[in-house]
């Protein structure tokens, strides 16, 4: 077996992060005895020998053992969906743009990815898919789902969704080409703002923010935008870079795991002016983008400004094996800076904004209220009025 050191910080089957772990607990090794003679018996019993998959067997086997841990986080990947997780971490994939994880037992969408098939179609934030082309999604796992939801391009998958106001709806979608763009960014407000849009946290993250700030004349800028809704989170170490841009020094995140224990990660340090800056979240931003926008808060860097983040606060890693297959295991939690927990909390705004309200208008009405001040500008929780 091939141990990696990769954490995931999304319910997703997409993105991924680092932090090192080691060790194992002994257990009895005569425990699984009986599954092997399991095996040995419809090997030799079964009616239909050329209905018996060894290699599906062991899959199955292995899929239950984890299934059992029912967490929703936790999964076994075969080769194949262990292949169709590292095309997706290129950027571009075949699919609907749906970021999905299993809550309170229902698969449940994130957020769907800006401009994509399913943000176009009118899937939504929050909504619970019940079923896929008719059939339930009862008990399904979170790879499962995804590999029902891609498929070739040009083809229909159709959704069928209760949305957060409690309305149902069947949604068909035409699979396209996904291609995530984690940056943009433009000038706003008379130019006086700078607008940073980030949709996920890959690898490629940190560069294109460090472009996107190093083409605006920050010195003549009143404030920043930074924009994480919808964003699902992604790699711890991109969330660490990304805070670190706007965070002098301190702790960015700090983890906690049974076989690491306590760990902190700080600041790599600022070097940009504190201008004030606003960070937009909503419920899908999660993992990575909470981590980020948490240590920006709790700095007193920034202030949040829209609806409760996501609240996904576990960390997991990745175990890879020589055939192809991977285990994707939860293994530990995080907080804030400030030791705030966030799974299944979430991060409450500063600025709470109603759904008539536009977010980015509050943004800039809150930025120029503190023209010329720099951060760390205290800040309370407040509601937009």
């Amino acid at each position: 077996m091939v141990r990696n050191a990769l954490i995931f910080l999304i319910p997703t089957i997409l993105l991924i992060i680092v932090l090192g772990v080691g060790g194992a607990q002994q257990t009895d090794p005569n425990l699984f005895h009986p599954l092997s003679q399991i095996y040995q018996t419809i090997k030799s019993y079964f009616y239909a020998p050329e209905r018996i998959d060894d290699q599906q067997a062991l899959y199955g086997a292995m899929e239950g053992l984890v299934e059992q841990l029912d967490d929703p986080y936790s999964e076994f990947l075969d080769p194949a969906e262990m292949e169709a997780f590292d095309d997706s971490l290129n950027g571009e994939f075949s699919g609907v743009g749906i970021e999905i994880t299993i809550k309170d037992g229902i698969l449940t969408v994130i957020a769907p990815l800006e401009g994509t098939p399913a943000d176009e179609a009118g899937v939504r934030a929050g909504d619970q898919i019940i079923a896929i082309d008719g059939e339930s999604t009862e008990g399904i796992t979170l790879t499962e789902a995804a590999v029902k939801i891609r498929g070739e391009i040009g083809t229909i998958v159709t959704l069928t969704v209760l949305h957060t106001d409690g309305s149902t709806e069947e949604i068909p979608i035409v699979r396209d080409t996904i291609t995530v763009d984690s940056v943009s960014s433009k000038l706003v407000n008379d130019e006086r703002i700078a607008y940073i849009r980030l949709s996920r946290f890959d690898n490629q993250v940190v560069v294109k923010l460090d472009v996107a700030l190093n083409g605006f004349d920050l010195d003549a800028l009143d404030g920043v935008i930074l924009d994480l809704r919808n964003n699902p989170g992604g790699l711890m170490n991109a969330a660490i870079s990304v805070s670190s841009r706007f965070v002098d020094e301190g702790i960015v995140v700090s983890t906690k795991s049974r076989i690491s224990g306590e760990q902190s990660y700080w600041s790599t340090g600022n070097v940009l002016p504190n201008l004030p800056l606003a960070i937009l979240i909503n419920g899908g931003s999660a993992s990575a983008s909470e981590i980020t926008a948490g240590a920006i808060r709790d700095h007193q860097m920034g202030i949040l400004i829209g609806e409760q983040s996501f609240g996904k606060g576990v960390i997991q890693q990745l175990f890879k094996y020589g055939d192809g297959s991977a285990l994707k295991l939860t293994t530990g939690e995080y907080t804030t800076p400030l030791g705030h927990t966030v799974h299944e909390v979430g991060l409450t705004p500063d600025i709470v904004v109603t759904e008539e309200e536009d977010p980015i208008d509050i943004a800039i009405a809150w930025i120029e209220d503190h023209v010329g001040e720099r951060m760390p500008i205290p800040l309370g929780n407040t509601e937009s009025e």
